[in-house]
């Protein structure tokens, strides 16, 4: 109904719908203890190596004592474990994947879904994964990221264009080519994802120009591309006007990261975390990515889980009391650093973090279709277990399927179809295929998408 609403009302009842319901969100996030957490995460910012580790070791043995004491499933699988509790036995405890918390979820979670914020994630494997915020893990994630933009000078109010997976366009908004939404109250632009095409990045430039955001946020695929248009068609972006660009969900490569700074003519600082709620990695002003052992821990491991400078990513994150995520697979690969850095942050640093894959969908009509909204065609539907998306011609995608047949109907096959539609456009061939298996890569690493047309678009960037 609201939707339905919100597609024929003009534009301006358009964003104030939006404004209303980030003031809703707002609250949420920085109601309650948000101003006390970011009193506290100020206050860490320069202790020292040993203090942080305490605090650490402190925060550990607290999340495991309730994550016992609250959920079913850990109770279970921590049961004749001794001193699970102490950081030093953390290699007792088992390693799970998405799988094993998809599979047990309501035995993980430790509140009632009336009692948290939910979170629906599609993640880099295609299967979708329910996770429960208690309100103060919430608040506390929050208060951690602003902390590090505010570094910047970033807070909630300056103007900052964002760029993530709301789809908020309608048909009259192409029309007008109005690839934009416009939160006034809090001074937020969100540009829509969808639509990054050559023969509409030309507007996203000049209203970019135009708004004059001091940051932007979000997915850093699509700013390369509007970036990478503006530099092409020698359209020059105003000195001074952004102070901070903070690239969310995909991998911040070298390259990626000197086209944006040096058409924008700001800086970068990347972050790592998860929708799920992985402890976070900021990168400071020196550059450094500093591992926040506040936030969780974080192992690297080697194919026989021994510990190693450079694999597989385990995580342990504080701020998941609701879903507690004790020594998880993310699926990512960390590359530890053994520097140190004089920016004040004592956190050990990180030299690379690999595995975010950063593949694409091509469509002639739209453009560009990147990882996450590829990733978030699951919305509203049930009974796909895993999907892959194969690209080798221009015109066409094959979309394989793993479905659990239970749960699996046409009607939710339709609504599949539909979300596709929503990013590829009506032009594109999507053929479908159900089979029983989607095999992972040599690596050990499954892919949600492969491309196999780069070489037809090197022409087009």
């Amino acid at each position: 109904m609201i939707e339905k609403f919100f597609a024929k009302s003009p534009n301006f009842v358009q964003e104030w719908m939006v404004t209303f319901y980030n003031i809703k969100a707002y609250k949420k996030r920085y109601g309650g203890k948000y101003h006390d957490y970011l009193q506290k995460a100020r206050e860490n910012r320069n202790l020292t190596l040993p203090q942080l580790e305490a605090i650490q070791r402190e925060r550990y043995a607290e999340f495991i004592r309730k994550a016992v004491s609250d959920s079913r499933f850990y109770q279970q699988k921590f049961a004749g474990i001794a001193d699970a509790e102490n950081l030093d036995n953390i290699s007792k405890l088992p390693i799970l994947g998405k799988e094993d918390l998809r599979s047990h979820i309501d035995d993980v979670y430790t509140i009632s879904k009336d009692q948290g914020n939910l979170a629906k994630t599609g993640g880099t494997t295609g299967k979708s994964l329910q996770v429960l915020y208690k309100p103060e893990n919430t608040q506390e994630r929050f208060a951690m990221l602003d902390e590090f933009r505010s570094r910047a000078g970033y807070e909630l109010g300056k103007k900052t264009a964002w760029f993530s997976g709301k789809s908020l366009l309608t048909s009259n908004d192409i029309k007008r080519n109005r690839f934009w939404k416009t939160d006034n109250w809090y001074k937020v632009r969100y540009y829509s994802t969808f639509h990054i095409h050559e023969k509409f990045l030309g507007y996203y430039v000049q209203n970019l120009i135009d708004f004059k955001p001091e940051f932007m946020v979000g997915f850093p695929s699509t700013m390369l591309e509007i970036a990478r248009y503006g530099k092409n068609h020698g359209i020059e972006f105003p000195a001074n006007t952004i102070k901070a660009i903070f690239p969310t969900a995909e991998t911040v490569t070298p390259l990626l990261r000197e086209t944006l700074e040096s058409y924008f003519k700001t800086k970068v600082y990347d972050q790592y975390a998860s929708s799920e709620g992985a402890p976070f990695i900021f990168e400071c002003g020196k550059g450094k990515l500093h591992i926040e052992l506040q936030s969780g821990v974080f192992e690297v491991l080697d194919e026989n889980d021994n510990p190693t400078s450079n694999g597989r990513l385990i995580l342990t994150s504080f701020t998941t009391e609701g879903t507690p995520l004790i020594r998880y697979d993310i699926g990512d690969r960390l590359e530890l650093s053994d520097e140190t850095c004089n920016c004040g942050n004592h956190n050990p640093l990180v030299k690379a973090i690999h595995g975010r894959i950063d593949d694409y969908v091509y469509s002639p009509e739209i453009g560009k279709i990147n990882l996450g909204n590829v990733s978030n065609t699951l919305k509203d539907t049930k009974g796909i277990v895993r999907f892959q998306v194969l690209q080798n011609t221009l015109d066409t995608i094959i979309i394989k399927l793993v479905i659990d047949e239970k749960i699996y109907t046409p009607e939710i096959e339709a609504k599949f179809l539909s979300n596709w539609r929503d990013r590829v456009g009506q032009k594109m061939t999507i053929l479908l295929e159900i089979v029983e298996e989607i095999p992972v890569e040599k690596s050990g690493k499954y892919r949600i998408v492969k491309n196999n047309i780069r070489h037809l678009l090197e022409n087009q960037s």
